[in-house]
């Protein structure tokens, strides 16, 4: 076990992907998860904009931040205030972290904005990330289950993963939430994708004509090569599934698969 393993105070895992992929469900399923197993963990509410969110944030961007504040400061409709209340986070990262830092929890558990794009292209996203730590970082980028379900919608969503990876150069995990709306053999298929990249390129052959397959096989080439090809985790915040494979896999990256001391 390398000297990493002991150096780390806390985890801080952001949930990112895109908008109605289930992050604040995922975000307030884990954290209960957490309490369960008498873990210590915090929820952060990155989303100036969200409304009736299923958690009580312990941390929460609107008390710097406020969207309707910023509508009327700026005189911007709805989207406009999302892009400026991204750029406005950095203003208050340091006293954010303050506060994150004080309650010495051993996970902090992130809820990025519904648009994945304010996060993950904003300078804001990386700058807070490598504030807070990207030494200590992790992303769960969560795959719609939906779009999922087709081979080139699959693939889609790998190359945004990829580029998130790319974006932000800290371990990564893959996740499939609201997995219990699959069929079995949807859920199973997907996950095999995940892991057997041929049996993709197999079912990219039968699912489009001939010159979409081919752009869609070198996409996948491209991505083998980057290495996007990682297990993903199905996960169901309604049932509470795949909660403990997902801290497994946290623990496992971190601290060789030592898990943590309870209350």
């Amino acid at each position: 076990m390398t000297d990493i393993y002991y150096l780390i105070a806390m985890i801080n895992l952001y949930f990112i992907g895109s908008a109605g992929s289930g992050k604040s469900s995922l975000t307030n399923a884990f954290f209960g998860w957490m309490e369960n197993q008498r873990y210590d963990a915090i929820t952060v509410n990155l989303d100036p904009g969200i409304e009736n969110a299923p958690y009580v944030p312990d941390v929460d961007i609107r008390d710097w931040v406020k969207l309707d504040d910023v509508i009327k400061e700026y005189g911007v409709g709805p989207n406009g205030a999302q892009i400026i209340a991204a750029d406005l986070l950095a203003l208050n990262i340091d006293e954010m972290k303050d506060i994150i830092e004080s309650f010495e929890a051993d996970y902090v558990i992130f809820d990025t904005p519904g648009q994945m794009e304010l996060f993950v292209l904003r300078q804001s996203g990386k700058f807070l990330i490598d504030t807070l730590g990207a030494d200590q970082s992790i992303i769960g980028f969560l795959y719609d289950p939906i779009i999922s379900k087709t081979p080139s919608g699959f693939i889609s969503l790998m190359l945004q993963a990829a580029s998130v990876q790319m974006r932000f150069n800290v371990p990564f995990l893959n996740i499939l939430p609201k997995s219990d709306l699959l069929k079995d053999d949807e859920r199973e298929k997907i996950i095999n994708w995940s892991r057997n990249i041929m049996d993709l390129e197999d079912d990219i052959h039968n699912e489009v004509p001939t010159m979409q397959s081919q752009l869609s096989i070198e996409f996948l080439l491209a991505l083998k090569s980057f290495g996007a090809s990682q297990n993903i985790i199905p996960a169901s915040s309604t049932y509470g599934s795949g909660m403990e494979d997902i801290y497994n896999t946290v623990q496992q990256i971190y601290y060789g698969g030592e898990d943590l001391s309870k209350d």
